[in-house]
């Protein structure tokens, strides 16, 4: 496995996985373009991601100017491999190190990610208007597996 910065020649193979995950799937599709992705990647934040034998097999994204967890996807092929906490480790310490002193993001509740960012650190802060559940996490608080 290689992990590496995301660039935008990566774009279609990140949204190859992220059309493959089985929860929090997109309801319109149309809503994350490749432009949104490149913006993402080139100006408002950074992104990473996990190859496997040259194909990319998950990706994370921060966007600093919300100090906020845009996407972490690992392809259901690779799940329960460490990959995912592997890319939130990556983007959260360089978003720190760029100094975001704390982060957020929302997930459903009742999920995998749920569980997986209560088990990473994040502290449950409320809810969206959504019903997401809000988690945050602070630089002081955060501990790379």
């Amino acid at each position: 496995m290689i992990y590496r910065r995301a660039t935008v020649a990566d774009i279609e193979e990140m949204f190859r996985v992220r059309m493959a995950v089985h929860e929090n799937r997109l309801s319109d599709p149309s809503l994350v373009t490749h432009a949104t992705c490149s913006e993402m990647l080139l100006e408002k934040g950074a992104g990473w991601v996990c190859e496997v034998e040259g194909e990319v097999v998950g990706f994370s994204i921060v966007d600093l100017t919300r100090s906020n967890i845009w996407a972490l996807f690992v392809d259901p092929l690779f799940e329960k491999k460490g990959i995912g906490r592997q890319l939130h480790d990556l983007m959260v310490s360089w978003s720190f190190a760029n100094g975001q002193p704390r982060l957020w993001l929302s997930t459903d509740p009742g999920t995998r990610a749920e569980a997986f960012y209560r088990k990473a650190g994040w502290v449950e802060t409320g809810t969206e208007q959504n019903g997401e559940i809000r988690f945050e996490l602070s630089s002081d608080n955060f501990r790379p597996h």
